[in-house]
């Protein structure tokens, strides 16, 4: 009211008088504008936007149970993992133990084969050098009774290759020399 009587009283139009107000025409425009924007809004884009919205949280809520599931299948391979790592190294400490054992059980039997070959070969090589020794003084005596027998008669200016008496010399004299009643300074003299 009071609007009215300002604008007839002056003679003036709505402009002039009341700059800031806007004009009631504008105002019923801009009053059913916003009702039909806020009826849009409300009806069509608000429901929309919320169920992106919902759509959106229900995905990251989904993505963070994913990833929480993930993360406890994750710890869970890890576990089993690091169980497996231990029975592996427990598996590998044991075998290790065993080849070590066996490898001693190895080196003692070959030490063992090995001392028992060089006792045979040993026994044999005493064996050799006995029987070439036996066969060496057999030698030697039949040539030293020769040798004697020569230089025997030599001596004697007689021959005494009789082969028994010459035998029965050759052994007196070498029973001689070895009880060590003739010594090889008393036959040189």
């Amino acid at each position: 009211m009071y609007l009215a009587s300002v604008a007839a009283s002056e003679g003036a139009g709505w402009p002039e008088k009341l700059p800031l107000l806007p004009h009631p025409a504008e105002m019923i425009v801009g009053v059913i504008a916003f009702a039909v924007l806020y009826w849009m809004y409300s009806t069509k884009v608000v429901p929309n936007m919320e169920k992106l919205y919902a759509q959106r949280a229900a995905a990251i809520e989904g993505g963070m149970k994913q990833a929480e599931e993930a993360q406890a299948q994750a710890q869970a391979a890890l576990d089993s993992y690091n169980a497996q790592l231990k029975e592996a190294r427990g598996e590998a400490a044991r075998i290790r133990e065993e080849a070590r054992t066996q490898g001693t059980a190895i080196v003692e039997e070959m030490r063992g084969q090995a001392q028992a070959e060089a006792a045979r070969i040993t026994d044999s090589a005493h064996r050799q050098i006995e029987a070439e020794r036996a066969t060496a003084a057999t030698s030697l005596r039949g040539e030293v009774g020769r040798l004697s027998t020569d230089l025997a008669s030599k001596i004697v200016g007689e021959s005494l290759h009789d082969e028994v008496r010459q035998k029965g010399i050759v052994e007196r004299f070498l029973a001689e020399l070895e009880s060590g009643a003739i010594t090889p300074e008393k036959v040189d003299r």
